[in-house]
């Protein structure tokens, strides 16, 4: 496995020197770089472990894999990681000097949604193809979408395209709102009031909490929420804001007799550290990788918890797909550039552990679908239970739809 990141920059300052010293150091080193091909990638670890450390994970597995049976195009793939900050300034910054210093050939990864866009629009600058592994706001494919990117995971309206069917049959008319106020909160948002006024024309969306990120008032908001008598609650918040939300809203009996309907709150990622606090019966997008029993996810699973001694989380399943999927790009483009490997993603089909997807050909955006199920406690921990996969391929709009959207494409 060939994984580099920030901390040995010294070390290879010194080396390259010594090689511009000794010609056939440099003649060694310049071979050694055409025998691999260099791939940044940019995450904000520090800000989001809970994702990121599985995720990282995910692609390492995936990138020891891929070396181990040959590469790609005949050359062992090299991945360069860097950290934002969880800043889009610092996204655009490491980007800079992947691409300049470290000479990658493509990006992948991202996490927000205000870093995922930072480097949706670098990567239109630069003419340089990046994959958008996790960041979720509908612009990347959309308002934001250009030639060079493309999209993993489900975007915000997704998700909620997978929630609202369900969410319509609760026939709850007094609706209460809960985001972390950035681009992801309130793009979700949005597509949940589209959607839900068309399902349900009666709704009334009583109350709205948006709440700064990572710096949730958990007792303000849930004060507020229980003061609007909301019939049902939509929340979008996550990672250590859902934690502090729902033991609060547990403590002040907030979501007694109500529903909730949730974004993420179904992944492992935020339900463990919860254990036998985790919410009881709210609908939710997740993964419940503890249940999915095709061979394909088993055998994911075997091999992840072999060479991790753990259980993958979400992350696990980005991380992996999003390398696997830049290999299948590669091995169709026959080349890593980038003009290429984005005609390849057009119509890409890639294999995936829980399902195999297509990188849309009209907005770049992934098949992958989402599980949607409710939430409970089982031997003092948070799962889903009664959960189906709903394929990415039913939620979206329409074609004539999405090429409005993407009109400065």
């Amino acid at each position: 496995m060939i994984s580099r990141n920030r901390f040995n920059h010294s070390w290879q300052f010194t080396i390259a020197a010594a090689s511009l010293a000794f010609g056939a150091g440099s003649f060694s080193i310049n071979a050694s770089a055409q025998a691999t091909i260099k791939i940044g990638e940019i995450n904000s670890y520090k800000a989001q472990p809970a994702f990121l450390e599985p995720y990282r994970q995910g692609w390492e597995m995936a990138l020891e894999e891929i070396n181990a049976g040959g590469g790609v195009l005949g050359k062992k793939l090299e991945v360069i990681s860097r950290d934002d900050n969880g800043n889009p300034g610092d996204s655009v910054r490491v980007a800079e000097e992947l691409v300049k210093r470290e000479q990658v050939s493509l990006l992948f990864g991202g996490f927000l949604s205000n870093t995922g866009l930072a480097l949706t629009d670098y990567a239109k600058q630069r003419k340089i193809f990046f994959l958008a592994a996790e960041p979720l706001t509908d612009k990347i494919v959309w308002h934001n979408g250009n030639k060079y990117t493309y999209r993993l995971r489900p975007s915000t309206y997704m998700l909620v395209a997978s929630l609202v069917k369900d969410a319509a049959k609760l026939k709850k008319k007094r609706w209460a709102i809960v985001y972390p106020n950035y681009e992801y909160g309130q793009s979700a948002v949005a597509s949940f009031k589209t959607l839900m006024k068309a399902a349900q024309p009666d709704i009334e969306f009583v109350a709205e909490q948006a709440t700064p990120l990572g710096k949730i008032d958990a007792g303000a908001v849930t004060q507020a929420l229980a003061d609007a008598k909301p019939d049902a609650i939509f929340n979008v918040l996550f990672a250590a804001d859902l934690g502090k939300f729902v033991r609060d809203g547990n403590t002040r009996g907030l979501f007694e007799g109500r529903e909730v309907v949730s974004l993420l709150s179904g992944e492992p990622e935020y339900l463990d550290p919860l254990r036998a606090e985790a919410p009881s019966n709210w609908l939710v997008t997740g993964y419940p990788w503890y249940a999915i029993n095709t061979p394909e996810h088993k055998k994911f699973v075997d091999a992840y918890r072999k060479k991790y001694n753990d259980t993958p989380r979400n992350g696990s399943l980005v991380g992996y797909s999003a390398l696997m999927s830049i290999a299948a790009g590669l091995k169709k483009a026959g080349s890593a550039d980038s003009d290429k490997l984005a005609a390849a993603f057009s119509g890409l089909k890639v294999e995936t552990p829980v399902a195999t997807i297509v990188y849309r050909a009209q907005d770049h955006q992934s098949t992958l679908g989402a599980f949607v199920g409710r939430t409970g406690v089982k031997d003092g921990k948070g799962i889903m239970s009664s959960f189906v996969y709903v394929d990415g391929a039913g939620l979206q709009p329409s074609d004539a739809e999405v090429k409005k959207l993407r009109a400065a494409d």
